[in-house]
């Protein structure tokens, strides 16, 4: 089983007792997360497509550690000009851990039937 969940406006797939560096939360490490924004959800049987969510739906996952990535260079040259640039950020992450993935069962209950929604049925119908 597994989904792809939106986390922080970036979209990953996961699934259960999966660890995975996503962008950095305001959240303290060791705490529990709760991710609803989930976009497609296959449990190996059928594939359930959002429209744009999937309803009862949800991932929660528990927030291991924050940290930095290590660095990344950028560097700028123009040819022939003298021009050079070398610059570099690290960027932030949370590593968290997938626990569940659930999904709430939703039944439909048939209205109970009255005389008036009998009668209404019976004239749709021509009997009386």
């Amino acid at each position: 089983m597994y989904v792809i969940v939106n986390i922080s406006g970036h979209q990953y797939r996961v699934s259960e007792n999966e660890r995975l560096k996503v962008a950095l939360l305001e959240t303290e490490a060791g705490k529990k997360v709760n991710f609803d924004q989930v976009l497609l959800l296959d449990d190996g049987k059928k594939i359930n497509i959002g429209e744009p969510f999937v309803k009862n739906a949800s991932v929660s996952a528990k927030v291991l550690e924050h940290g930095r990535n290590r660095k990344i260079l950028v560097y700028k040259k123009k040819r022939r000009k003298g021009y050079q640039r070398k610059n570099g950020h690290r960027q932030d992450y949370t590593l968290i851990q997938i626990d569940t993935i659930s999904v709430k069962k939703t039944t439909k209950k048939a209205a109970p039937k009255t005389k008036a929604t009998a009668a209404v049925t019976a004239t749709n119908t021509g009997k009386e």
